[in-house]
Protein backbone atom coordinates (compact mmCIF):
# COMPACT_ATOMS: atom_id res chain seq x y z
CA UNK A 1 0.00 0.00 0.00
CA UNK A 2 3.00 2.31 0.36
CA UNK A 3 4.13 4.63 -2.41
CA UNK A 4 2.42 7.18 -4.57
CA UNK A 5 -1.40 6.95 -4.71
CA UNK A 6 -3.00 5.78 -7.93
CA UNK A 7 -5.40 7.96 -9.88
CA UNK A 8 -8.81 7.42 -11.46
CA UNK A 9 -9.61 8.29 -15.09
CA UNK A 10 -9.99 11.98 -14.24
CA UNK A 11 -6.54 12.04 -12.68
CA UNK A 12 -7.85 12.39 -9.09
CA UNK A 13 -5.55 10.49 -6.68
CA UNK A 14 -6.87 7.19 -5.27
CA UNK A 15 -5.58 6.09 -1.87
CA UNK A 16 -5.55 2.56 -0.48
CA UNK A 17 -6.77 1.76 3.00
CA UNK A 18 -8.27 -0.78 5.38
CA UNK A 19 -11.90 -0.67 6.55
CA UNK A 20 -11.75 -0.77 10.36
CA UNK A 21 -15.33 0.16 11.26
CA UNK A 22 -18.73 0.03 9.62
CA UNK A 23 -22.39 0.77 10.12
CA UNK A 24 -24.70 0.28 7.20
CA UNK A 25 -23.12 1.90 4.16
CA UNK A 26 -20.77 4.18 6.12
CA UNK A 27 -17.22 3.06 6.88
CA UNK A 28 -14.11 4.17 8.73
CA UNK A 29 -11.03 3.66 6.54
CA UNK A 30 -7.51 3.55 7.95
CA UNK A 31 -4.63 4.77 5.79
CA UNK A 32 -1.16 3.15 5.91
CA UNK A 33 0.03 5.92 8.27
CA UNK A 34 -2.74 5.06 10.74
CA UNK A 35 -4.97 8.06 10.07
CA UNK A 36 -8.69 7.32 9.81
CA UNK A 37 -11.62 9.01 8.11
CA UNK A 38 -15.26 8.42 7.27
CA UNK A 39 -15.84 7.09 3.76
CA UNK A 40 -19.01 6.49 1.77
CA UNK A 41 -19.46 3.99 -1.07
CA UNK A 42 -19.92 5.11 -4.64
CA UNK A 43 -22.75 2.84 -5.78
CA UNK A 44 -23.47 -0.74 -4.74
CA UNK A 45 -20.31 -2.12 -6.35
CA UNK A 46 -18.12 -0.36 -3.81
CA UNK A 47 -20.01 -1.66 -0.74
CA UNK A 48 -17.30 -2.52 1.78
CA UNK A 49 -17.15 -4.41 5.07
CA UNK A 50 -14.66 -4.44 7.92
CA UNK A 51 -11.42 -6.09 6.82
CA UNK A 52 -11.73 -4.98 3.20
CA UNK A 53 -8.82 -3.34 1.43
CA UNK A 54 -10.22 -0.46 -0.58
CA UNK A 55 -9.26 2.35 -2.91
CA UNK A 56 -10.76 5.66 -1.83
CA UNK A 57 -10.82 9.25 -2.95
CA UNK A 58 -10.55 12.22 -0.59
CA UNK A 59 -13.45 14.66 -0.44
CA UNK A 60 -12.89 17.52 2.04
CA UNK A 61 -12.68 15.88 5.49
CA UNK A 62 -14.32 12.60 4.40
CA UNK A 63 -13.88 10.25 1.45
CA UNK A 64 -15.53 8.07 -1.17
CA UNK A 65 -14.81 4.38 -1.64
CA UNK A 66 -14.19 3.85 -5.34
CA UNK A 67 -13.30 0.19 -5.33
CA UNK A 68 -13.16 -2.81 -3.01
CA UNK A 69 -10.02 -4.83 -3.74
CA UNK A 70 -10.27 -8.59 -4.25
CA UNK A 71 -11.12 -10.50 -1.07
CA UNK A 72 -9.53 -13.70 0.21
CA UNK A 73 -12.81 -14.58 1.92
CA UNK A 74 -16.00 -13.10 3.36
CA UNK A 75 -17.64 -14.45 6.51
CA UNK A 76 -21.39 -13.88 6.40
CA UNK A 77 -24.83 -15.28 7.17
CA UNK A 78 -27.95 -15.18 5.03
CA UNK A 79 -31.60 -15.78 5.79
CA UNK A 80 -34.63 -15.60 3.51
CA UNK A 81 -34.70 -11.80 3.59
CA UNK A 82 -31.21 -10.39 3.98
CA UNK A 83 -27.49 -11.07 4.00
CA UNK A 84 -25.37 -9.94 6.95
CA UNK A 85 -21.62 -9.69 6.33
CA UNK A 86 -19.40 -9.83 9.41
CA UNK A 87 -15.89 -9.23 8.00
CA UNK A 88 -13.56 -9.98 5.10
CA UNK A 89 -9.99 -11.24 4.65
CA UNK A 90 -9.96 -13.24 7.88
CA UNK A 91 -7.37 -15.75 9.04
CA UNK A 92 -9.63 -17.32 11.65
CA UNK A 93 -12.96 -17.11 13.45
CA UNK A 94 -13.10 -17.52 17.22
CA UNK A 95 -16.53 -18.83 18.20
CA UNK A 96 -16.91 -17.90 21.87
CA UNK A 97 -19.44 -19.94 23.84
CA UNK A 98 -19.96 -20.41 27.57
CA UNK A 99 -20.63 -23.27 29.95
CA UNK A 100 -23.50 -21.18 31.29
CA UNK A 101 -25.92 -20.13 29.89
CA UNK A 102 -25.95 -23.37 27.92
CA UNK A 103 -24.84 -22.88 24.34
CA UNK A 104 -26.80 -23.94 21.27
CA UNK A 105 -25.05 -26.73 19.40
CA UNK A 106 -27.07 -25.92 16.29
CA UNK A 107 -25.87 -22.29 16.30
CA UNK A 108 -22.31 -23.50 16.84
CA UNK A 109 -22.66 -25.88 13.90
CA UNK A 110 -24.04 -23.11 11.67
CA UNK A 111 -21.08 -20.83 12.44
CA UNK A 112 -18.61 -23.66 11.80
CA UNK A 113 -20.26 -24.44 8.44
CA UNK A 114 -20.06 -20.77 7.42
CA UNK A 115 -16.34 -20.75 8.28
CA UNK A 116 -15.70 -24.01 6.41
CA UNK A 117 -17.52 -22.64 3.33
CA UNK A 118 -15.06 -19.72 3.15
CA UNK A 119 -12.00 -21.80 4.10
CA UNK A 120 -11.50 -19.82 7.32
CA UNK A 121 -9.91 -21.60 10.28
CA UNK A 122 -12.37 -21.89 13.21
CA UNK A 123 -11.42 -21.88 16.89
CA UNK A 124 -13.99 -22.81 19.55
CA UNK A 125 -13.41 -21.01 22.86
CA UNK A 126 -15.36 -22.34 25.87
CA UNK A 127 -15.65 -19.77 28.64
CA UNK A 128 -16.44 -20.08 32.37
CA UNK A 129 -14.27 -23.06 33.23
CA UNK A 130 -14.49 -21.88 36.85
CA UNK A 131 -18.10 -23.17 36.94
CA UNK A 132 -17.05 -26.76 37.55
CA UNK A 133 -20.18 -28.84 36.88
CA UNK A 134 -21.65 -26.74 34.04
CA UNK A 135 -18.20 -26.67 32.45
CA UNK A 136 -17.79 -30.45 32.64
CA UNK A 137 -21.15 -30.90 30.90
CA UNK A 138 -20.25 -28.37 28.20
CA UNK A 139 -16.80 -29.90 27.67
CA UNK A 140 -18.39 -33.32 27.21
CA UNK A 141 -20.87 -31.91 24.66
CA UNK A 142 -17.85 -30.72 22.65
CA UNK A 143 -16.11 -34.11 22.70
CA UNK A 144 -17.07 -35.04 19.13
CA UNK A 145 -15.93 -31.61 17.90
CA UNK A 146 -12.50 -32.27 19.38
CA UNK A 147 -12.47 -35.70 17.74
CA UNK A 148 -13.24 -33.99 14.41
CA UNK A 149 -10.07 -31.93 14.84
CA UNK A 150 -11.55 -28.61 15.93
CA UNK A 151 -9.42 -26.71 18.44
CA UNK A 152 -11.37 -26.10 21.67
CA UNK A 153 -9.78 -23.60 24.07
CA UNK A 154 -10.86 -23.51 27.76
CA UNK A 155 -11.25 -20.00 29.23
CA UNK A 156 -12.18 -18.40 32.55
CA UNK A 157 -12.38 -14.76 31.57
CA UNK A 158 -13.89 -13.46 34.81
CA UNK A 159 -11.46 -15.23 37.15
CA UNK A 160 -8.14 -15.83 35.42
CA UNK A 161 -7.85 -13.23 32.71
CA UNK A 162 -4.06 -12.94 32.62
CA UNK A 163 -3.64 -16.70 32.24
CA UNK A 164 -6.16 -16.66 29.38
CA UNK A 165 -4.30 -13.76 27.78
CA UNK A 166 -1.04 -15.72 27.93
CA UNK A 167 -2.71 -18.72 26.29
CA UNK A 168 -4.50 -16.77 23.55
CA UNK A 169 -1.80 -14.34 22.40
CA UNK A 170 0.24 -17.00 20.52
CA UNK A 171 -2.97 -18.33 18.91
CA UNK A 172 -3.89 -14.85 17.66
CA UNK A 173 -0.39 -13.62 16.75
CA UNK A 174 0.04 -12.36 13.17
CA UNK A 175 -3.59 -13.19 12.34
CA UNK A 176 -6.85 -11.33 11.83
CA UNK A 177 -9.46 -13.01 14.03
CA UNK A 178 -13.19 -12.41 14.11
CA UNK A 179 -14.75 -12.95 17.56
CA UNK A 180 -18.24 -14.36 17.25
CA UNK A 181 -20.63 -15.32 20.01
CA UNK A 182 -24.03 -14.97 21.63
CA UNK A 183 -24.76 -12.49 24.41
CA UNK A 184 -23.60 -13.69 27.81
CA UNK A 185 -20.64 -15.67 26.48
CA UNK A 186 -18.10 -13.02 27.56
CA UNK A 187 -17.22 -11.37 24.24
CA UNK A 188 -16.84 -7.85 25.68
CA UNK A 189 -14.67 -9.17 28.51
CA UNK A 190 -12.47 -10.98 26.02
CA UNK A 191 -12.05 -7.91 23.80
CA UNK A 192 -11.17 -5.67 26.76
CA UNK A 193 -8.70 -8.26 28.08
CA UNK A 194 -6.84 -8.66 24.80
CA UNK A 195 -7.08 -5.04 23.63
CA UNK A 196 -6.61 -2.74 26.66
CA UNK A 197 -7.38 0.33 24.55
CA UNK A 198 -10.50 -1.12 22.96
CA UNK A 199 -12.90 1.36 24.55
CA UNK A 200 -10.81 4.28 23.36
CA UNK A 201 -10.69 2.90 19.82
CA UNK A 202 -14.43 2.25 19.85
CA UNK A 203 -15.08 5.77 21.11
CA UNK A 204 -12.92 7.26 18.37
CA UNK A 205 -14.79 5.38 15.62
CA UNK A 206 -18.20 5.98 17.21
CA UNK A 207 -17.56 9.69 17.54
CA UNK A 208 -16.75 9.89 13.85
CA UNK A 209 -19.75 7.85 12.77
CA UNK A 210 -22.09 9.69 15.12
CA UNK A 211 -21.39 13.03 13.52
CA UNK A 212 -24.37 14.28 11.54
CA UNK A 213 -26.39 11.43 10.10
CA UNK A 214 -23.96 8.66 11.06
CA UNK A 215 -24.64 6.14 13.80
CA UNK A 216 -22.57 3.97 16.10
CA UNK A 217 -20.45 1.30 14.50
CA UNK A 218 -21.56 -2.32 14.81
CA UNK A 219 -18.36 -4.08 13.70
CA UNK A 220 -14.90 -2.92 14.77
CA UNK A 221 -11.32 -3.85 13.88
CA UNK A 222 -8.81 -3.60 16.76
CA UNK A 223 -5.04 -3.71 16.38
CA UNK A 224 -3.42 -5.70 19.18
CA UNK A 225 0.13 -4.55 18.47
CA UNK A 226 1.96 -1.39 17.43
CA UNK A 227 3.22 -3.12 14.29
CA UNK A 228 -0.42 -3.59 13.20
CA UNK A 229 0.01 -7.26 12.27
CA UNK A 230 -2.35 -8.86 14.81
CA UNK A 231 -6.01 -7.88 14.77
CA UNK A 232 -9.19 -8.76 16.63
CA UNK A 233 -12.58 -7.98 15.07
CA UNK A 234 -15.56 -7.50 17.36
CA UNK A 235 -18.91 -8.41 15.79
CA UNK A 236 -22.51 -7.73 16.79
CA UNK A 237 -24.34 -10.48 18.62
CA UNK A 238 -26.94 -12.57 16.85
CA UNK A 239 -29.92 -14.77 17.69
CA UNK A 240 -30.14 -16.58 14.36
CA UNK A 241 -27.49 -17.66 11.88
CA UNK A 242 -28.97 -18.29 8.44
CA UNK A 243 -27.16 -20.49 5.92
CA UNK A 244 -29.32 -19.84 2.88
CA UNK A 245 -26.21 -19.21 0.79
CA UNK A 246 -25.30 -22.90 1.19
CA UNK A 247 -26.75 -25.51 -1.17
CA UNK A 248 -28.38 -28.46 0.65
CA UNK A 249 -26.20 -30.99 -1.19
CA UNK A 250 -23.11 -29.02 -0.13
CA UNK A 251 -23.82 -29.33 3.59
CA UNK A 252 -22.21 -32.72 4.23
CA UNK A 253 -18.93 -31.61 2.66
CA UNK A 254 -18.81 -28.70 5.16
CA UNK A 255 -19.30 -30.95 8.21
CA UNK A 256 -16.01 -32.86 8.75
CA UNK A 257 -17.54 -35.87 10.51
CA UNK A 258 -20.03 -36.41 7.67
CA UNK A 259 -17.57 -35.49 4.93
CA UNK A 260 -15.21 -38.24 6.11
CA UNK A 261 -17.72 -40.92 5.08
CA UNK A 262 -19.69 -39.23 2.27
CA UNK A 263 -17.50 -40.93 -0.34
CA UNK A 264 -18.53 -44.36 0.92
CA UNK A 265 -22.17 -43.99 -0.18
CA UNK A 266 -23.64 -46.26 -2.87
CA UNK A 267 -25.29 -43.35 -4.71
CA UNK A 268 -23.39 -40.24 -5.85
CA UNK A 269 -26.37 -37.98 -5.04
CA UNK A 270 -27.03 -39.45 -1.59
CA UNK A 271 -28.69 -37.05 0.84
CA UNK A 272 -27.36 -39.07 3.83
CA UNK A 273 -30.83 -39.17 5.31
CA UNK A 274 -32.49 -42.43 4.24
CA UNK A 275 -30.75 -44.05 1.26
CA UNK A 276 -29.62 -47.70 1.36
CA UNK A 277 -25.87 -48.15 1.32
CA UNK A 278 -25.25 -44.68 2.85
CA UNK A 279 -21.74 -44.45 4.29
CA UNK A 280 -22.75 -41.60 6.57
CA UNK A 281 -25.73 -43.38 8.14
CA UNK A 282 -23.55 -46.45 8.75
CA UNK A 283 -21.36 -44.40 11.11
CA UNK A 284 -24.08 -42.65 13.14
CA UNK A 285 -23.64 -43.94 16.68
CA UNK A 286 -23.59 -42.63 20.24
CA UNK A 287 -20.33 -44.52 20.88
CA UNK A 288 -17.21 -42.39 21.27
CA UNK A 289 -15.39 -44.09 18.41
CA UNK A 290 -12.91 -42.63 15.97
CA UNK A 291 -14.86 -41.69 12.85
CA UNK A 292 -18.25 -41.90 14.56
CA UNK A 293 -21.02 -39.38 13.83
CA UNK A 294 -23.08 -38.48 16.87
CA UNK A 295 -26.88 -38.81 16.55
CA UNK A 296 -27.16 -35.15 17.62
CA UNK A 297 -24.88 -33.99 14.80
CA UNK A 298 -26.79 -36.04 12.25
CA UNK A 299 -30.09 -34.67 13.56
CA UNK A 300 -28.78 -31.10 13.12
CA UNK A 301 -27.65 -31.99 9.60
CA UNK A 302 -31.13 -33.28 8.78
CA UNK A 303 -32.79 -30.13 10.12
CA UNK A 304 -30.45 -27.88 8.13
CA UNK A 305 -30.93 -29.95 4.98
CA UNK A 306 -34.72 -29.63 5.29
CA UNK A 307 -34.49 -25.88 6.00
CA UNK A 308 -32.24 -25.15 3.02
CA UNK A 309 -34.25 -27.40 0.70
CA UNK A 310 -37.50 -25.66 1.66
CA UNK A 311 -35.99 -22.22 1.00
CA UNK A 312 -35.39 -23.12 -2.64
CA UNK A 313 -39.05 -23.77 -3.47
Amino acid sequence: MAGRPRADRSGTPLHEGLVVGSHGRHCVVEAPDGQRRICHPRGKKSQAVVGDRVQWQASQDEGTIERVLERRNLFYRQDEIRTKSFAANLDQVMILIAAEPEFSEQQLTRALIAAEAEDIKPLIALNKRDLTRPYERAWQRLAHYRRMGYAVQPLALTRDGEADRTILLPVLHDRSTLVLGPSGAGKSTLINLLVPGARAQTGEISQALNSGKHTTTTTTWYWMDDARRTALIDSPGFQEFGLHHIEPMQLAALMPDLARHAGECRFYNCTHLHEPGCGVLAHVTADALDGAISPQRHRIYGELFAELSASRY
